[in-house]
């Protein structure tokens, strides 16, 4: 991480801390997404093999889903086989199935499934499983759409969190809190900032610092997470946070008019990082400082280069192990104004 910053960004003088360890190396991850396909004349249920789009690893036991999310997905896959339901062929166009998405509430236990489908009448799916279904038509020979619970409920940093099942929520629920917990401390809020939370999905790392804010203002592209956000406010009756739907590149502005500039900004972007023009909006907010997590160092060493060239200087760094078994990591990078 240190060479890509230094490397990439041209970046130098900050203090790359110690990593934070993962609290589990198994079985840590709340949601995957499995393919079907056909093995051996039976529908299969897994990953795809390296390199090949056409062929379908069937899995019984993945150890990065915990125990009940594995059983949900085994569930899926004997009711596919039982009611003689073929998988998707992207060759022929032909068939039913494609993907299944297992998502996992750590700590409520609750468990979602998501099928995606072409379009077809399908029997009803396990009701015990609180499936959804996703295609191009989404039928059903039961009830349409979500059978079960809309919402998947979690618990993180001692706040109670619902979200829609296209809401973004870091993958590894105890490491998440870690990650955040970085955040709060790289902020450093004595109770009287203005804090913007960019990108602030469901307002999970929002939520988790309003304790310590004056005013956390979120912005988000997605209305559904942002739907979701207030909800979360409201159920744990925190009152100093206003979250808004926009597009960070055209929304900072207007947050800006709206709210006053901020004491600190957040920013939890997506692998690609932010466009020189997200880069430009939040230099214009003149915070003191700058809160970066990053799930790409690649793409944080040019963003923290286009902020050093505008009188921010990159102080510390902070590494996450989110993914342990695979060679991603996440960190935390504080800029602070010169």
């Amino acid at each position: 991480m240190g060479e890509a910053l230094r490397r990439i960004g041209d970046l130098d003088g900050f203090e790359l801390e110690q990593i934070v360890p993962a609290a589990e190396q198994w079985r840590y991850r709340n949601k995957l997404e499995y393919s079907f396909g056909e093995s051996d004349g039976e529908t299969a249920l897994g990953f795809h093999a390296r390199g090949r789009w056409d062929l379908i690893v069937d899995v019984d036991d993945c150890r990065l889903a915990s125990e009940a999310g594995n059983a949900a997905r085994n569930r899926v896959r004997d009711w596919a086989r039982l009611e003689s339901i073929s998988p998707y062929d992207a060759r022929s166009h032909k068939g039913v199935l494609r993907n299944l998405v297992v998502r996992e509430g750590r700590r409520s236990g609750q468990i979602q499934t998501r099928l995606v489908t072409s379009a077809s009448r399908l029997p009803r799916p396990p009701v015990d499983l609180h499936t959804a279904i996703e295609g191009d038509s989404g039928s059903t020979d039961g009830p349409t759409g979500a059978l079960g619970e809309e919402r998947l409920r979690e618990e993180l940093c001692g706040l109670r969190l619902e979200m829609s099942h296209g809401a973004f929520f870091q993958t590894n629920t105890e490491m998440a809190e870690r990650l955040y917990g970085v955040a709060a401390e790289f902020a450093g809020l004595s109770g009287s900032e203005r804090v913007f939370d960019l990108f602030c999905g469901i307002g999970t790392i929002g939520l988790t610092m309003a304790a310590q804010a004056g005013e956390v203002w979120g912005l988000e592209i997605v209305p559904e997470a942002i739907a979701d956000a207030e909800r979360n406010a409201e159920r744990n009756e925190i009152e100093n946070t206003r979250f808004l739907a926009a597009n960070a590149r055209t929304g900072v502005r207007p947050l800006v008019e709206q709210a006053g500039k901020p004491d600190v900004v957040v920013i939890d972007p997506p692998r690609a990082g932010l466009s020189q023009k997200i880069v430009r909006r939040v230099i214009e907010c003149e915070a003191k400082k700058i809160v970066y997590v990053s799930c790409n160092p690649t793409t944080l060493a040019p963003n923290a280069a286009q902020l050093g060239e505008a009188g921010y200087r990159l102080t510390r760094v902070r590494p996450v192990d989110m993914f342990p078994q695979t060679p991603h990591i996440e960190c935390v990078a504080l800029l602070e104004k010169a």
